[in-house]
């Protein structure tokens, strides 16, 4: 979710505070000629800070949201209640909190909120991350479950997952002859679109025009999806987007990946009907099948093919890619964990150029590494929102129906009363814990929790195991333009996943064996 002042001052900020001053007379215009009676209330609601005419607590959202709503938590608590625009917003920071909502009573937390900009480019929530609770969604989340990221279908990938990895590697090798720092960023971007492009489409869709217009493509799509629609808050104030142009850049994108799917559909059809038979089947082809077979015993359209294809770009993609970028981030600023983590990887691989998923279970500090990472930089820090579909009680507070639900999975992981030590990089603190990102330890839910949890934990993690795994086997590392690790760049940048706002430069010089 991005910054409601980042919106409007960064898109149409001459034109807002030119009316702002308008728009507070008009409303208390309003209220001194309808004068209304705040309506007493019995319910226990959670604190809430003061708000501001017509756009509620929207202004305390800041640039960085997540750090923002985590400031306002160390003042209002764990559970507090804002308002963006008129809509009733609870942020939770705390596990016990999100156990509630996630676990306890996670059946009145199951819908999605409705939103212009998901809907637009979800094919009207035909996807399975913004569907409506209900039976559409309960099949697709099956599908996703079952078919498509079941363990028996992510673990067909493996071959592409070490393939692309060895890719990278060589990357990283032939540049690396020199010491001119490697882009470890745009090699991550590259990576896991190339990788999310062989899974979900059968092919990589790099090194041409074609593959410069998708790259272009899809940066704008994930963009938009972490952007903020006023008018999902203040539908008054949607002439704001047709202004701005947001509305219009919405259509276009949602339209041209429209195409862009339709013609993969297309290819593959053709494929199927000419008797191509692939040994690893991609999404698409998956899908298709359960379209002419009905195994589900619902009809699964063209469109919901598209908007299932089109969740595991906005999931698979930018998160990957964010992990690796940070996990090696805290790597090159805390140089005993890297040699540490080289000594057990390297140690186990014993001479083997490439590191292979079949050694991935012996690799625990790996694994700790990775844990630590998603502590202190969950990919998405703002969990989707969920929607109360009747009253609840959570934490002793009462949640009206209606009421948006926001996780701050960032705050959770920083929480001081979970974590010793919590602002530190210390994947130590894993190694004799049972604590996983699966979504059953509510302290570490960087991918969610329950039924709307993101189904496609173990493929992110698989990928993500066997690149880190690599880039420390293969290369010894340091900071690049002769910066210190303590001055490295920490600069966070907004949007659907965060992402560090500077690329991140390092000098590889390859392991001698």
């Amino acid at each position: 979710m991005g910054s409601f002042l980042d919106l409007l001052y960064k898109e149409n900020a001459s034109f807002f505070l030119l009316f702002l001053p308008f728009f507070v007379f008009i409303y208390f215009l309003i209220k001194w000629l309808y004068p209304t009676t705040p309506a007493v209330t019995t319910k226990r609601l959670p604190p809430s800070p003061p708000k501001l005419p017509i756009i509620g607590n929207l202004h305390q959202l800041g640039l960085l949201p997540h750090r923002s709503l985590w400031a306002l938590a160390q003042r209002h608590g764990p559970i507090m209640l804002l308002h963006f625009g008129k809509v009733p917003v609870v942020i939770v920071s705390a596990a016990d909190a999100a156990r509630e909502i996630m676990k306890t009573n996670d059946v009145i937390f199951l819908n999605r909120p409705k939103s212009s900009i998901f809907a637009k480019l979800l094919y009207d929530y035909k996807d399975v991350s913004m569907a409506p609770y209900g039976e559409y969604w309960r099949q697709m989340r099956s599908i996703c479950v079952l078919h498509l990221l079941s363990n028996r279908r992510v673990q067909s990938f493996r071959g592409v997952r070490e393939e692309e990895t060895a890719l990278l590697m060589e990357k990283i090798s032939s540049s690396s002859s020199s010491s001119t720092p490697i882009d470890l960023s745009k090699m991550f971007l590259s990576l896991t679109n190339d990788l999310i492009c062989r899974v979900a489409l059968g092919r990589k869709y790099s090194g041409d025009e074609t593959g410069r217009k998708y790259r272009e493509l899809l940066k704008e799509f994930v963009g938009l999806l972490g952007g903020f629609d006023v008018a999902d808050y203040i539908p008054w104030l949607s002439w704001v987007n047709f202004i701005n142009g947001l509305d219009a850049k919405v259509e276009k994108v949602a339209k041209e990946f429209d195409r862009f799917l339709d013609e993969v559909v297309k290819e593959h059809v053709e494929r199927r009907k000419r008797g191509v038979d692939e040994e690893v089947k991609d999404f698409v082809d998956v899908l298709l099948g359960i379209q002419e077979d009905n195994v589900t015993g619902v009809a699964i359209t063209g469109v919901c093919i598209k908007a299932l294809t089109l969740d595991m770009f906005a999931a698979g993609s930018d998160t990957t890619y964010t992990v690796l970028e940070w996990a090696m981030t805290e790597l090159l600023r805390h140089p005993q964990v890297m040699r540490q983590l080289q000594n057990e990887v390297r140690g186990i691989a014993q001479g083997k150029l490439l590191i292979t998923e079949d050694d991935l279970d012996k690799m625990q500090y790996l694994k700790a590494v990775i844990k630590e990472t998603l502590r202190l930089h969950p990919p998405v820090p703002l969990l989707l929102p969920r929607e109360s579909t009747r009253g609840a009680k959570i934490m002793g507070y009462d949640i009206e129906v209606g009421t948006q639900v926001i996780t701050n999975a960032w705050a959770i992981g920083r929480d001081p009363l979970l974590w010793d030590e919590a602002e530190e990089f210390r994947p130590e603190r894993f190694l004799n814990s049972s604590i996983d990102f699966t979504g059953k330890d509510f302290e570490l839910i960087p991918f969610g929790a329950g039924r709307r949890g993101c189904p496609g934990t173990l493929f992110a993690a698989m990928a993500i195991e066997v690149a880190l795994a690599n880039l420390v086997h293969q290369f010894d590392w340091e900071v690049g333009g002769g910066g210190r690790r303590e001055d490295l760049d920490m600069t966070e940048c907004t949007g659907l996943t965060i992402h560090r706002k500077v690329p991140l430069l390092a000098v590889a010089t390859p392991w001698p064996r």
